[in-house]
């Protein structure tokens, strides 16, 4: 059994053995894409939700969830991703550290603060959430829900609705 294994490996090559995806992608939303047909959650970050919605420094409401998808959108433009698998992402989730152009996609989304660095998971992009934070960019401009937060009070809301967002 492992000898199969063992040439199946080498005939992947190393980029397979690591857990490497690379091609065009598709954005799902704010932090996930889908890569040669593996979705995959950028690591390290919480966007806002497709459906969220934040508000301007003059109070004006905005979707900051589609708008954090748009601009990944259009900084992968027609690149070709590579996403390097990590752990320490949501449980029976692919996770990973993806860059476009050699850009890490992440810490792209939380400097232009798009998207919030995930202490409970790494601390690499708190140093480009709090520039964003300094330079009022992106959800730092206004008011908003944490996306986790806005999650759990979704949940809550559609719990006592006896409703669920698959319906």
């Amino acid at each position: 059994m492992i000898r199969p294994m063992l040439a199946l490996l080498l005939l992947c090559g190393p980029a397979a053995a690591a857990g490497t995806v690379s091609g065009p992608a598709t954005v799902i939303d704010g932090d996930t894409i889908e890569v040669q047909g593996t979705r995959i959650n950028l690591y390290g970050i919480d966007a806002p939700e497709t459906a969220q919605r934040c508000e301007t420094a003059n109070g004006q409401e905005y979707r900051c969830g589609s708008k954090a998808a748009q601009a990944l959108r259009a900084r992968i433009g027609s690149g070709a991703v590579t996403c390097e698998r990590r752990e320490g992402g949501v449980p029976g989730r692919v996770t990973g550290i993806c860059h476009v152009h050699g850009e890490d996609l992440s810490a792209w989304m939380v400097g232009q603060g798009l998207a919030l660095a995930n202490r409970q998971v790494t601390a690499p992009y708190i140093r480009q959430e709090g520039h964003a934070w300094a330079t009022r960019r992106g959800i730092w401009a206004g008011t908003f829900e944490k996306p986790a937060d806005w999650r759990q009070d979704r949940r809550r809301v559609e719990a006592a609705a006896g409703t669920s967002a698959a319906d």
